[in-house]
């Protein structure tokens, strides 16, 4: 029979065991995750890199190629040969409220059911929007740009990407493995996407030339059949990588800091770091870890602290700053190509059309190898070196010293047009060697794992809200005092946007060099 004293022993015991427990299971969660934060790049990661950058390629061709269609579309739909403002406003809105939406959606879904789970299903769902946006049509009752941005479906690629990037890549290069998956977008959104467009515009030249719907230089646009096949062509060509690389998606594995901290599974997490990394090493029992576990009272205890909630604040107020400049700037690429020689063509009819459509498509390339590339391997470079903080606070101040206090000065000469043109290259330089590259980085790196990625969706989502704000103010202010007039105020705004965006970023914590796990002390 056990006396008093010995079951009160035993009472007592009982909380040390279960507590050096847990601090074992506590050991090898630090353990198994060291092997993920110190392991050498490899195979594995250029997969990662590639997997997730592809839908980010997608996403990107189809925002930047339905601007270059808007012109093509015009011809097709309008009697005018343009689209009229509000449907030119709808078509660029469109994408970006369906990114907002899904950067929330997806952002919270990867976090509840686990982001392998939702990246095959978000993918599927960028595949079949820009295959049935190619494939859409006018008819009685629903008009085709309408039916262009009712099936802008949510995308919510940001979060995933970002999140499954950084809790695959080790702490030395994951700025790097991060920014290579952010750069998809450049070569997606601006180079690819004017290169496919520059040859469906060339191999259809003949077609476009001896189209009769065009030979009327009053009236060219009654259903031109041969314009109508480029953009759908253009718009469909971005399906491609989306499913080359949907097999990878649905088969890479889920994260270990996911099956650690939110399925709370060592057993299996140490197993999938043991095959992404080719070791085999650990024997962990079915146990679980102890760690916080995510809801609505954790999370608003979390982000109620201030030292947490500033950096949410950061994050987000940052991205919201750079794409009012961001996307304000691409909707003065007209003005940029005229300035550099490729604005509308200058002959009439048909040969009017095909000319406009290869300088639209021309132009947009030389600006986007001339500023927007170059700034993202520039990024790649340097952002484990340099950190950071130092590149996002860099490129929102050079932004603000280009501003547009001289714009209608530079455009009284030749010469001053080319000075604007090397400007505005260099603005869309520090735009993507800055905030734009950073912006992604930074929330897929400083918020805890059961968070991570809504954290993330919600700081992207900002950006999103900025770019609906950008497109509509400046619609609604770009012809104030007449055409074009207000161009050089709506410049000196942006830069206005980009100054608050210094400010923004002083309230986030620089990561380079730091684990995911020491960067949220809470989860150690």
């Amino acid at each position: 029979m056990t006396s008093d004293r010995d079951s009160s022993t035993s009472i007592r015991a009982e909380p040390k065991s279960a507590n050096a427990t847990s601090y074992m299971l506590r050991e090898r969660r630090v353990a198994a995750l060291a092997e993920v934060d110190n392991a050498k790049f490899s195979s594995f990661h250029v997969k990662v890199c590639f997997v997730a950058g592809a839908g980010f390629f997608t996403d990107a061709y189809d925002i930047f190629a339905i601007s270059i269609a808007a012109t093509m579309l015009g011809y097709v739909y309008n009697s005018s040969g343009s689209l009229t403002s509000s449907q030119n406003l709808a078509i660029k809105v469109a994408t970006p409220v369906g990114n907002l939406v899904g950067q929330l959606l997806f952002g919270w879904l990867a976090d509840v059911v686990g982001r392998k789970k939702m990246y095959g299903l978000e993918l599927m769902l960028i595949i079949f929007s820009t295959f049935a946006q190619a494939l859409s049509a006018n008819g009685p009752s629903v008009l085709h740009y309408w039916c262009s941005c009712h099936l802008a479906f949510p995308c919510g690629d940001y979060p995933l990407s970002a999140v499954i990037s950084s809790e695959f890549a080790s702490t030395r290069t994951r700025g790097r493995l991060m920014t290579a998956v952010f750069a998809f977008q450049g070569w997606g959104s601006s180079v690819i996407a004017s290169i496919v467009a520059c040859i469906v515009v060339a191999a259809y030249k003949d077609s476009i030339l001896n189209d009769v719907s065009l030979t009327d230089s009053a009236n060219v646009s009654l259903n031109s059949v041969a314009v109508d096949k480029t953009w759908r062509i253009l718009i469909g060509m971005g399906c491609i990588p989306g499913v080359i690389a949907l097999y990878y998606r649905l088969t890479i594995p889920e994260t270990p800091r996911f099956t650690m901290d939110i399925e709370r599974n060592i057993q299996q997490a140490s197993k999938d770091i043991e095959d992404m990394l080719a070791i085999n090493k650990t024997d962990v029992s079915n146990e679980k870890v102890d760690v916080p576990v995510a809801g609505w009272s954790d999370f608003t205890a979390h982000f109620g602290q201030w030292k947490n909630m500033k950096v949410l604040i950061g994050t987000s107020y940052s991205w919201f700053a750079l794409d009012i400049a961001f996307f304000g700037l691409g909707l003065n690429s007209s003005i940029i190509l005229e300035a550099i020689g490729f604005g509308n063509g200058t002959g009439s009819g048909s040969r009017g059309v095909y000319q406009t459509l290869l300088n639209v498509s021309i132009g947009n390339l030389i600006l986007s190898i001339a500023g927007y590339v170059p700034g993202y391997w520039a990024s790649f470079y340097l952002i484990d070196s340099w950190g950071r903080k130092p590149i996002q606070l860099m490129g929102f101040t050079l932004f603000t010293l280009y501003g547009g206090f001289a714009y209608d000065k530079l455009l009284e000469s030749d010469a001053g047009r080319k000075a604007f043109v090397f400007l505005y290259c260099l603005a869309n330089f520090f735009e993507n060697f800055g905030p734009n590259t950073t912006t992604f980085i930074v929330p897929g790196e400083v918020f805890p794992t059961r968070y991570r990625s809504t954290a993330h969706g919600i700081s992207a989502a900002s950006g999103k809200l900025g770019a609906v704000i950008s497109q509509v103010g400046f619609a609604a202010l770009q012809n104030t005092g007449g055409k074009n007039k207000f161009l050089g105020h709506l410049l000196e705004i942006l830069a206005f946007f980009m100054l608050t965006g210094i400010f923004s970023t002083l309230l986030i914590p620089e990561t380079k060099g730091k684990s995911l796990e020491e960067l949220s002390p809470d989860e150690k």
